[in-house]
């Protein structure tokens, strides 16, 4: 009798290993991101609000790898808006292939101004069809300089 019970706490426990899930692993580069509050990259614009720089975590898709060495890429920001990405530590490599994958970064985003926005803010006044032009198509850039980046599998 205790051989049988002990065969089926073997066999139980075996079968349960068999069927638990595995943990996903992640390529980590520059230091681990804090993953606690992440915000997506379709809504890093709206997060920062007036705010022109902030630090924050974002995850997103990379559209492409600019450059491997010093880990330039682009992120999809929605809507046709794209967020230039790179490590802040230079001596970063990072694989070409990362095309389409999803990645949790940690660093500091920066909105880029046009000159018209700089001519503005100078006291320079910006009139005509350029200036309706301004205001309804706002060309603003978004940059993110990483320190830590996170692959997700």
């Amino acid at each position: 009798m205790k051989t049988t019970s002990l065969l089926l706490a073997l066999f139980f426990s075996y079968v349960l290993f068999l069927f638990a899930q595995k943990p996903t692993q992640s390529t980590i580069f520059g230091a681990r991101p804090d993953t606690v509050s992440v915000v997506s990259a379709s809504n890093l614009e709206a997060f920062m609000d007036k705010k022109p720089r902030i630090s924050t975590t974002i995850r997103g898709k990379v559209i492409k790898v600019t450059r491997v060495k010093g880990g330039w890429f682009d992120i999809d920001a929605g809507n046709g808006k794209v967020i230039s990405a790179h490590f802040r530590d230079y001596n970063i490599n990072i694989p070409a292939n990362i095309k389409g994958r999803t990645v949790i970064a940690e660093g500091v985003a920066q909105k880029q101004f046009i000159a018209d926005d700089q001519q503005h803010f100078a006291g320079d006044t910006v009139s005509g069809k350029k200036q309706q032009n301004v205001k309804t198509n706002p060309k603003r850039k978004l940059t993110f300089e990483v320190k830590g980046m996170m692959i997700e599998k």
